[in-house]
């Protein structure tokens, strides 16, 4: 398929803007390099103090840093009790490891649709898709916008399931006025990258349920224990320790903690920027008939991380590739976020189809995800909505 080309047009702008990139200042720097002259480059202080960091943000009690934020959700579904032949529901809106950290434990995913108009689970289809075999739900906050936890709770509550929550977008997020972090039974947080708080990766689960919290360390670092309390043998002396349980190395570096902590300081910041550069897209765009945005739901005061646009395909000439190609050629580089997990070959070989969640699956048909990052300028806010009006005028539908 070729680009659609505007005739006599000119890009918006010489140079591209990426649709995500994290922000690494000074203090970022100085941090990382205080920790490679310390005495402690892993399991050091630095894990002790992004966890406690982390609690005092959130309000949660507990806090286990791990390497990344796929390992985290797999230790989460672990100390949830997730196993063999038992059932997880998530979203099929999201990044692969929602569902796969299901699958390492060897339990099946089931896939419920999302509300049409705010692109999180809807509680509803949670409720709907419940079996003698479910054991947790994986609720997703979509682009840092809180999934509705009060009925999802309720749900998990009322049929004796764990409410995981997988917040990779939604650190700096409140939930009817609570930060997000302290509210599931377990949440996760990602530091990837183009997350709003980088680590270069990592990832965290926080908790205020201490048999949770004990579970997760020992998942965390290979089953392995110092707590007396947890040995089943008398300790030899100072250097004993026992491995209890079969589990992983999914530590953090106390390099990558290092930056987090600094990053958290800025925080505030990131999210206030984030905010005024929603505010400007949605302002830009609310009144155009060609294009649609995410709705927000009222409990959730939201720091975004991806921002979502979607077509109205009815109302232009071209579909969402070549909206996106004509992008591109603007010099706005864009994504898609996210292709519908069950299409993917490895699980359609375990039987999962297409027309399972039909508005996630039309979502996907018209959905871009436009840049939003902390660094970017005014200028590349308005020239991305210049790029965007000018295709939407030109390719619209008169």
């Amino acid at each position: 398929m070729e680009k659609p080309a505007i005739e006599g047009g000119k890009p918006a702008r010489e140079q591209k803007i990426f649709y995500g990139h994290q922000y690494i200042d000074e203090d970022d720097i100085q941090a990382v390099v205080e920790v490679l002259r310390s005495d402690y480059l892993t399991c050091g202080p630095k894990i002790t103090e992004l966890e406690e960091k982390l609690c005092s943000l959130t309000g949660a009690k507990y806090a286990v840093a791990c390497s990344n934020g796929t390992a985290a959700l797999h230790i989460a579904a672990l100390s949830a009790g997730v196993g063999e032949g038992d059932e997880v529901i998530t979203t099929p809106i999201t990044f692969a490891a929602s569902a796969n950290c299901v699958l390492y434990c060897g339990a099946r995913p089931v896939f419920v649709d999302i509300d049409p108009e705010t692109y999180n689970i809807d509680p509803k289809k949670v409720e709907a898709a419940i079996t003698p075999r479910t054991k947790a739900v994986v609720a997703v906050d979509y682009t840092g916008q809180s999934a509705d936890l009060a009925p999802l709770l309720q749900i998990c509550k009322e049929h004796h399931l764990t409410l995981i929550e997988d917040g990779a977008h939604v650190i700096g997020t409140k939930y009817k006025g609570q930060m997000n972090g302290s509210i599931a039974d377990m949440t996760m947080f990602s530091f990837h990258p183009v997350k709003t708080v980088t680590g270069g990766e990592g990832g965290v689960i926080l908790t205020n349920d201490e048999g949770y919290y004990k579970k997760l360390l020992l998942y965390r670092s290979h089953g392995i224990t110092r707590d007396e309390d947890q040995m089943q043998h008398e300790p030899d002396g100072a250097w004993y320790y026992e491995q209890v349980d079969l589990g992983y190395n999914y530590r953090m570096t106390d390099m990558q903690a290092a930056l987090i902590i600094s990053q958290l300081d800025k925080l505030p910041m990131f999210a206030a920027r984030r905010k005024e550069i929603v505010a400007r897209y949605n302002e830009a765009f609310a009144g155009m008939p060609a294009l649609s945005i995410q709705r927000e739901i009222p409990e959730s005061d939201t720091t975004r991380h991806l921002y979502i646009l979607r077509i109205v395909p009815e109302k232009l000439r071209i579909d969402r590739r070549q909206f996106f190609d004509a992008l591109a050629a603007e010099n706005v580089c864009c994504n898609v976020h996210y292709i519908p997990v069950y299409y993917f070959p490895y699980y359609e070989k375990l039987g999962y189809c297409r027309g399972l969640c039909p508005n996630a699956e039309k979502l996907y048909e018209e959905m871009i995800t436009l840049p939003l990052y902390y660094a970017m300028s005014d200028g590349d806010v308005e020239s991305v909505i210049e790029a965007v009006t000018k295709i939407v005028t030109f390719y619209r539908k008169d």
